[in-house]
């Protein structure tokens, strides 16, 4: 199948963000991409950089009007869409929530960011609370997608989970970026890091990863910090950690890759990690650490 990352920049509100999806998504389906991935929290700037009440103002509840647009879209296109949304659950209840349309346009599924970062930049602690869904696969009319949230991409429980329930693929939408004052050389420590460890996923689970990065420098609200570049970068990576498709790291991209299903049988025959693991042998991995 045909997949298509739209790599997009903060345009200013949620209108003008879901209209640069929208027609980024309408581009992709003319090419004939079949499975479309939006970045993280793509109807708005990344408001997690500053602690401020007046952001929960951005949620909205699932169903809601963001799903109800972008399933429409998937009907009418008969693609699958892959978003990220800020959830309102209940007063005072918070989720980074991934959501799942299928090319009839009905809700197939959603995911709640498990991981929840607090680093400076990146407070998500006083927004979100962590995921109760766990790591379940969403059956879709393009196949089992396997979608976690950003954080979640540095932890290879979480990708083992997914493809040990059945995921074909692993999205990841994704808004990370340097610290404007970073060094060059630390800079790239940063970038070439956030590829390895999913790469590392796609090979030790022998399916395909693909992670759409948001672009564009987007300052600090507060003025404390210097804000956030995020450095885009949107890649697909095979079964075996192969570069499908890359973007660049300055500009909105629509990246598209050609993924074929039937490879993860192929290279599993070859490398076996999944029949060789010493299942009797991990219990101590739900420890938090081993003194």
């Amino acid at each position: 199948m045909k997949i298509a990352l739209i790599q997009e920049t903060d345009h200013g509100g949620r209108n003008e963000n879901l209209q640069a999806c929208e027609e980024a998504i309408r581009t992709a389906s003319a090419q004939d991409a079949q499975l479309v991935l939006l970045q993280e929290l793509h109807n708005s700037a990344y408001f997690c950089q500053v602690e401020d009440p007046k952001h929960f103002e951005l949620a909205e509840s699932i169903p809601g009007p963001t799903t109800a647009r972008l399933g429409a879209l998937a009907r009418e296109l008969g693609v699958v869409i892959v978003g990220s949304l800020f959830e309102r659950r209940a007063p005072g209840l918070y989720h980074n929530t991934a959501v799942v349309l299928d090319h009839d346009g009905r809700l197939a599924g959603l995911y709640r960011k498990m991981h929840i970062p607090e680093d400076p930049g990146y407070h998500e602690k006083f927004y979100f609370t962590p995921g109760d869904l766990g790591f379940t696969p969403i059956d879709t009319a393009v196949g089992r997608l396997g979608v976690l949230v950003c954080w979640d991409q540095w932890y290879p429980e979480a990708a083992r989970l997914m493809a040990l329930a059945g995921a074909e693929i692993l999205l990841y939408p994704t808004a990370i970026g340097w610290d404007p004052n970073d060094a060059p050389d630390e800079q790239q420590r940063q970038r070439e890091a956030w590829v390895g460890i999913q790469r590392g996923h796609a090979i030790a689970n022998a399916i395909p990863v693909a992670a759409c990065n948001r672009v564009g420098f987007e300052p600090d609200p507060s003025g404390a910090t210097a804000g956030a570049r995020f450095w885009g970068h949107s890649f697909v990576v095979g079964p075996q950690g192969e570069t499908l498709a890359q973007a660049g790291d300055q500009e909105p991209h629509i990246l598209y890759a050609r993924i074929e299903p039937r490879r993860t049988e192929q290279v599993r025959r070859l490398w076996p990690f999944l029949r060789d693991r010493r299942i009797d042998a991990y219990s101590e991995l739900t420890c938090r650490y081993r003194s």
